[in-house]
């Protein structure tokens, strides 16, 4: 599977929202996806977990699909398998969620080719395949993975104007 590219403007977008859901959190506390999500928090982000198999994460109340979430998000990060993502992105629609982010950072993550068409068919924002550290200011080695990525001209880019 080729992960599609992205745009900056998406990308930048996306973290641009301060609500936003995180599917798929685990409930290892020594688990990236718990990482990422106190990390987020630590940003100042309202970060609101979705696992229908957890009551709460890190204190919060879990939701089970992002449907119930009220109020609403304004974006989704997937942390889950493809073939759930495939199930979640049509939840997301549902909800009204404009923005998705599909983690992923070794293998294929969360990105479904599906469910990016999916996305894309619905006027649904689309982040397929990237990890949401090595875009945020001052990450350590997520950024210079990110900038080894710039070098080798597989990092995402500003849309062509």
């Amino acid at each position: 599977m080729a992960v599609p590219k992205v745009s900056l403007e998406t990308i930048n977008d996306f973290l641009a929202q301060r609500r936003i859901a995180m599917v798929g959190i685990s409930r290892d506390p020594r688990d990236f996806s718990v990482m990422l999500f106190k990390e987020l928090i630590s940003r100042g982000y309202d970060v609101v977990p979705v696992n229908p198999r957890m009551p709460e994460a890190q204190g919060r109340r879990c939701f089970a699909r992002v449907q119930d979430i009220q109020p609403a998000v304004d974006g989704v990060l997937l942390m889950t398998s493809p073939g759930v993502t495939e199930a979640v992105v049509d939840d997301c629609a549902a909800a009204g969620v404009r923005r998705i982010w599909m983690y992923r950072a070794g293998g294929s993550g969360a990105v479904s080719d599906k469910a990016v068409a999916f996305c894309r068919e619905r006027g649904i924002a689309v982040v397929p395949g990237e990890c949401p550290f090595m875009f945020l200011p001052h990450t350590g080695l997520h950024r210079v993975h990110g900038f080894i990525r710039w070098i080798s001209g597989s990092y995402p880019r500003h849309a062509a104007a």
